[in-house]
């Protein structure tokens, strides 16, 4: 990783750089997970990409392969060693998206019924014809590129 891959101001970096402390759970040469110290339940992971990258929008494909592997495999060893009854995988992108801190990271949280944990949304249920419209506006999205 070059200078220009880290942020000296960010909190993930400099734990990447082994600046500040972790409890440091895996590493490979792309990703980093690590207690969540804001912990919802026993076993909260993140999971960090290396070089510093704001949001989703951010990564090339090898990186976000990379970090979606490492996520399933925590997600694999947290219901392995707390026996949670699911894991949910949670990642925010810009403040819209409710992302509070702008270094790309993944939250692995194991959870059990009635932990206190909820996510809702206001289900809006769009009409199939404006699913439809959606579909072809994101097709030619996709087409100009990505």
């Amino acid at each position: 990783m070059t200078v220009s891959d880290h942020d000296e101001n960010c909190v993930f970096c400099r734990i990447v750089r082994g600046e500040l402390p972790a409890a440091k759970v895996y590493e490979d040469a792309h990703t980093l997970a690590i207690m969540d110290i804001q912990s919802v339940n026993p076993g909260h992971m993140l999971v960090l990409v290396k070089p510093h990258r704001a949001n989703v929008y951010a990564l090339d494909d090898e990186l976000a392969g990379a970090v979606f592997r490492t996520a399933a495999r925590m997600a694999r060893v947290v219901k392995r060693a707390t026996g949670c009854q699911g894991v949910t995988l949670l990642q925010a992108n810009e403040k819209a998206g409710a992302q509070t801190m702008f270094h790309f990271h993944i939250h692995v949280l194991p959870r059990w019924e009635g932990d206190g944990m909820e996510l809702a949304w206001p289900v809006k249920n769009p009409p199939r014809e404006a699913l439809e419209a959606m579909a072809e506006k994101l097709r030619t999205a996709l087409a100009d590129g990505d």
